[in-house]
C-alpha cells in the first residue's frame, strides 16, 4: 500500500482555441478494460467530433499507461494528456479530450499546449482525494480514558469510524500505517496500559470536500 491520489468524483473541462472546442472528460477506472470501455463510450457520445484523444494510468505501484493521438499529428495530443496525468500523481485515471475542429490549424506547438490546458482544466473540475494507507484497529478502554484516546486520535490523523458503549468503550478507528506504532505507544502511555488494541485489516482513508472516506482499494 502506498500513498497516492485518486479521482473521487468525475469531472469535465472545456476550452476554446481559435474556434476549436476541446472538451476534457476525467474518470476513475480500476482496469485497462474499464478505461477502454470508457474511451469507447466517449467516442460514441461524441461521434461527430474530429478527434477523441486519450491517455490513462491504471494501477498504483507500477501503473500501466497508454495514450492515443486519434489522428492528430504524432505526439501532440495523447502524450501531453499523459504528461498531465503523470504530473498530477493521480492513479487509476483516464482522460479523454474531444476536439471539435474550428477550421483553423493550430500547429504542433499549439496542439500540445491546448491538449495540455484542456486536461488540466478537466482535472481542476474533478474531485481528487489523497488515499492514505491505514490500518483498522479496535481500541477497548475504560470510560475514564475515553477523552484521552479521542484527543490522541484527533491529534495524530486517526479516523474514528464507530464507538460501541457497554461496560467498556470499544472504538473502531483507522490509524495511518506509517504512524501506527508511534500512535499505539502514545495510547498505551496515556492510559497507563489500560487500553487494549487489536489490529484488523489494511485500508486506505482520506478526505474529500471535508468528508472522511474509507477505501478498500
Amino acid at each position: 500500500m502506498i500513498r497516492h491520489k485518486s479521482v473521487y468524483a468525475a469531472g469535465t473541462g472545456e476550452i476554446v482555441e481559435k474556434k476549436s472546442r476541446f472538451i476534457a472528460h476525467v474518470q476513475s477506472v480500476s482496469s485497462v478494460e474499464e478505461a477502454q470501455d470508457y474511451i469507447e463510450g466517449i467516442r460514441k457520445k461524441y461521434w461527430d467530433a474530429r478527434h477523441n484523444c486519450y491517455a490513462f494510468s491504471v494501477g498504483v505501484e507500477n501503473p500501466v499507461t497508454r495514450f492515443s493521438d486519434d489522428g492528430e499529428p504524432g505526439g501532440t495530443a495523447g502524450k501531453p494528456i499523459l504528461e498531465v496525468i503523470l504530473g498530477s500523481e493521480i492513479r487509476n485515471i483516464v482522460i479523454v479530450v474531444t476536439r471539435y475542429f474550428g477550421g483553423t490549424l493550430l500547429g504542433t506547438g499549439g496542439l500540445v499546449r491546448t491538449y495540455t490546458d484542456a486536461s488540466r482544466e478537466g482535472i481542476k473540475n474533478t474531485t481528487v482525494v489523497e488515499k492514505i494507507p491505514g490500518i483498522r484497529v479496535m481500541i477497548s478502554t475504560d470510560y475514564t480514558d475515553l477523552g484521552k484516546i479521542q484527543y490522541l486520535l484527533a491529534q495524530n490523523q486517526g479516523m474514528t469510524e464507530d464507538s460501541i458503549y457497554t461496560d467498556q468503550v470499544t472504538i473502531q478507528a483507522i490509524l495511518p500505517m506509517e504512524e501506527k506504532e508511534a500512535i499505539c505507544k502514545k495510547l498505551v502511555e496515556a492510559t497507563s496500559g489500560r487500553v487494549n488494541i487489536i489490529e484488523d485489516e489494511g485500508v486506505y482513508f482520506g478526505d474529500a470536500a471535508g468528508e472522511k472516506l474509507v477505501f478498500t482499494t
